[in-house]
């Protein structure tokens, strides 16, 4: 990933995504999805690790630059580094059984950026926030369909 320039810059809100990858199982496809988002100012990248676990359960991190498969996200602009940890890896590690991967993506919704500001402007605060899953909303909108 190449550098960007991240100083002074507002931030808005940021988030994080371990895909796990059953068999390791990984066929690029992400990177270029994500290159459209960070392209089109969706999305800022902040980090990107690729955390491995062997067959005896040897966890090995991943940079994006060492594995020919992970090449694509090389090509994406972003400020890669940093923001996650070792106890960020260790959690990703625990999600997936021994011969599998995954890949721990940390991103700015920058689209939400005006949003943001506007909140942090009016003095309010973000009590709570959280990604409700796919299946649970499409179980939702099914039964509601249903009941109309």
């Amino acid at each position: 990933m190449r550098e960007g320039d991240a100083e002074d810059m507002p931030i808005g809100p940021v988030q994080y995504l371990v895909i796990g990858f059953p068999g390791n199982n990984f066929n690029g496809e992400i990177a270029p999805e994500l290159g459209k988002l960070v392209e089109s100012g969706t999305v800022r990248i902040l980090d990107i690790v690729f955390v491995a676990k062997d067959v005896d359960g040897t966890i090995t991190v991943i940079e994006y630059d060492e594995a020919d498969e992970l090449f694509l996200f090389a090509q994406i602009e972003g400020e890669v580094g940093g923001l996650a940890n070792s106890e960020d890896v260790e959690h990703a590690a625990a999600m997936i059984e021994p011969g599998n991967s995954a890949a721990v993506l940390i991103w700015e919704d920058t689209w939400a950026l005006p949003l943001a500001e506007a909140v942090r402007n009016s003095g309010g605060i973000i009590l709570e926030g959280a990604r409700i899953p796919h299946e649970l909303i499409e179980t939702a909108l099914s039964e509601l369909a249903s009941a109309g």
